[in-house]
């Protein structure tokens, strides 16, 4: 599943449609099996892309009840968090992440999901924690 990546580029009405047509058989299609991590991270990735941050986070947060071990996961769920501004569980949920295995230090200093947490003063806590990571890594 590719990280989530708000770089935003303004839709169409008529790529807005599809987008909406999209979401709602994906919407049909967790419905009928909510335990479809496939259908649930391309529902999340949808959400998100369509500016429904609050639902996209609902969906994160199933995935990681579904798969509480898998790092992007937990990396996807700090992104909605900070995109929702609520950044005490962004940075718990990037922790995790980091605990769990995520290494692409680079995108998770650009990333513009989490160009806000960045700002926030307790980023600064994730950032002593890749320091450490990467010396690890040498």
């Amino acid at each position: 599943m590719p990280e989530k990546n708000l770089v935003k580029k303004k839709m169409t009405r008529e790529e807005e449609k599809e987008l909406d047509v999209k979401i709602s058989f994906m919407e049909g299609v967790v419905r009928r099996d909510p335990g479809y991590v496939e259908a649930l991270q391309i529902l999340g990735d949808d959400y998100t892309r369509r500016g429904k941050f609050v639902a996209g986070l609902r969906v994160d947060e199933q995935l990681a009840q579904l798969r509480p071990s898998d790092a992007l996961i937990h990396y996807n769920l700090a992104c909605s968090y900070t995109l929702t501004g609520n950044y005490n569980q962004a940075v718990a949920a990037l922790e995790r992440a980091l605990n769990l295995g995520y290494r692409d230090f680079k995108w998770l200093s650009q990333d513009p999901d989490l160009s806000e947490l960045r700002q926030h003063p307790l980023y600064k806590n994730i950032r002593a924690t890749v320091r450490k990571l990467k010396g690890q890594q040498k």
